[in-house]
């Protein structure tokens, strides 16, 4: 365990170099330990209720941060290094033993003070989530002809082993090898990648991740472990979840739910429990509170309960809030949720388009928690490990967490035109690929469900993010989407929430939130539309039904929708052009805009 001095921005510690990631500093290889090794003293509270209420008991927050320049006493995180196995660019040796100059511990060869570099593989467990060092030594000692030469099995020449790359073995792996100099044995890290080549040299999953003690190991990890490079993007897949901090409002379909178990005869529904009353009785209910007799038999049923999705169930709340502040136009409260509602009455511009859209919010001011629930590694499939591996890890786990204070523009869209358009059956065929495709993928359950309306307004959400990227001054990456699209829920949702947001508690300087004007934002979306209607890549890019990652995008590529995959809540997946413009087979959803605006002309 050390302390070094080198600065990461304030989000850089939840993501991407959080709470088990690699980090590479000054040619040093360090992973951050869970919270538990955190010095609590300069690791303010973050409050945020919205989003507590979803993660449960436990805390907020802030990793310890200072401003200026670093001293001896300065807050900072602690690292550790891994892998621990580093070989010395100078003499070759390969070991885990760290050099001294003037009595302190340095990244140094302890024989020749040669600079130590880390081994590019390390060792993964596939579905458990931990990681490990190879031990060198050992997989040196191992392989084919190594247990019939006593020589080699008994060796413990810990100070000849050499990691080097053959003169006459070409660029691949085989020229790169690992030779023991005691014994004279060597292997290839060609042998290292095959399929089970760590199983089959008896080296297996400790259970653990580096920083944690072997006496906290509970049991044996079952899982067989993989060599990867030191770097692959797969070795760290963190679990963040964000929350707009503001009033939590009552969705409709709650309130509704109230006052149908409020009802005089909600009680004679409940005892007839689906007999031959209950539907007579639904419908009593149902006249009387201006709702569908089958809302009233859901709510009997107990089909109203709070959902399992927790980055839906906080989307539910911020749909209803924006909801309200858009019906009271003008906001002068001096909270951090700060909106003025806007209509589009006498507002210049398609038809087409200014018909679809039902309300525009500029977000003057709002704040934002980022939360890490914790990572995984290898792939999406593998265990959860939390961001808090210490003693008090069940009763009141420290998560790590972030606030920001930004600007933004919301858009509400017409739910009725938006459902008649989804109920077409060309549209519903062109979704209904990518769902089969994100149903057979790993990354199912980080990923929305595409329907039709999410498909269309998360491509439009890309389109106008690379649009105001030249117009606000601010870069495409600083820019964030939120995208509220699900038919499947009480609440039906329709909207698209763009903002940016940064550290300081001043937020930022409203650059963005001046776009939100009527007059400005359907220009702004007219030429962002525009912008998409012919990309650098056509007609490959619009004739394709496979691009992106596990191909869960169709017509959208980087010459035309992709964005920083920051700014992207589904990391750059779910997209199609042609479910917002339209194609040869299928209307789109805002189809015939541009050719209105040019007949115009």
């Amino acid at each position: 365990m050390e302390k070094i001095r080198h600065d990461l921005r304030l989000s850089e510690t939840i993501s991407p170099f959080g709470v088990g990631a690699i980090v590479d500093v000054r040619g040093e290889s360090l992973m951050a330990p869970d919270t538990s090794w955190w010095d609590k003293k300069y690791a303010h509270e973050i409050s945020c209720e919205r989003l507590m209420s979803r993660l449960g008991a436990g805390v907020l927050r802030q990793p310890p941060a200072h401003a200026g320049r670093a001293a001896k006493k300065t807050p900072a995180l602690r690292y550790w290094r891994f892998p621990a196995w580093r070989f010395c660019e100078r003499c070759d040796r390969l070991s885990k033993l760290t050099g001294k100059k003037r009595g302190k511990w340095s990244n140094t060869c302890s024989e020749c003070e040669g600079a130590l570099v880390p081994m590019r593989y390390v060792a993964l467990c596939d579905k458990g989530s931990h990681i490990q060092d190879i031990n060198w030594f050992q997989w040196a000692h191992r392989g084919r002809g190594a247990a019939q030469d006593e020589s080699v099995r008994f060796c413990r020449d810990y100070r000849s082993l050499r990691f080097h790359k053959r003169a006459k073995g070409g660029e691949g792996l085989a020229a790169l090898v690992v030779k023991c100099y005691g014994c004279g044995n060597e292997r290839s890290l060609a042998e290292l990648v095959t399929k089970g080549a760590l199983q089959r040299d008896g080296i297996r999953c400790e259970g653990r991740q580096p920083w944690e003690p072997k006496e906290t190991v509970e049991k044996a990890c079952p899982y067989e472990l993989l060599a990867v490079q030191r770097g692959a993007t797969g070795n760290y897949i963190a679990e963040r979840i964000s929350a707009l901090d503001l009033p939590e409002e009552r969705p409709a379909s709650t309130e509704v739910a109230d006052r149908i178990r409020g009802h005089v005869f909600f009680e004679k529904l409940v005892a007839d429990n689906g007999g031959p009353l209950a539907e007579q009785v639904a419908v009593w209910i149902a006249n009387e509170l201006g709702v569908e007799p089958e809302t009233v038999m859901a709510v009997s049923a107990g089909e109203e309960v709070e959902p399992d999705e927790m980055l839906l169930d906080l989307k539910d709340g911020e749909w209803a809030a924006f909801l309200k502040k858009l019906e009271h136009g003008r906001d002068g409260t001096g909270s951090d949720f700060v909106v003025d509602g806007r209509s589009l009455d006498g507002v210049a511009g398609p038809e087409g388009l200014i018909g679809r859209i039902s309300g525009i919010g500029q977000v003057r001011r709002v704040r934002e928690v980022r939360a890490l629930r914790g990572f995984r590694r290898h792939d999406g499939e593998a265990a959860l490990i939390r961001s808090d591996l210490g003693p008090d890890r069940r009763r009141w786990p420290v998560y790590p967490a972030i606030e920001l204070f930004g600007e933004g523009i919301f858009l509400r869209f017409d739910e009725r035109k938006l459902a008649e358009w989804e109920a077409r059956p060309e549209v519903q065929a062109r979704a209904g690929i990518l769902a089969a495709r994100r149903a057979a993928s790993p990354w199912a359950a980080r990923l929305d469900a595409p329907e039709p309306r999410y498909i269309a307004l998360h491509t439009l959400s890309h389109l106008l993010i690379r649009r105001l990227a030249f117009a606000s001054g601010y870069a495409s990456a600083a820019l964030q989407e939120r995208i509220y699209a699900n038919s499947d829920r009480a609440d039906r949702t329709a909207g698209i929430f763009i903002y940016t947001a940064a550290g300081d508690a001043q937020g930022t300087l409203g650059g963005l939130v001046r776009l939100g004007d009527p007059e400005k934002l359907i220009a702004l979306v007219v030429a962002a539309l525009d912008d998409a209607d012919f990309c650098s890549n056509d007609p490959v890019c619009l004739e394709s039904d496979r691009q992106g990652s596990s191909q869960l995008n169709l017509s959208a590529c980087h010459g035309c929708a992709l964005v920083s995959e920051t700014s992207c809540e589904s990391g750059n997946r779910l997209l199609d052009r042609q479910l917002v413009l339209g194609g040869s087979d299928v209307t789109g959803l805002l189809d015939g805009v541009l050719e209105e605006v040019r007949g115009s002309w």
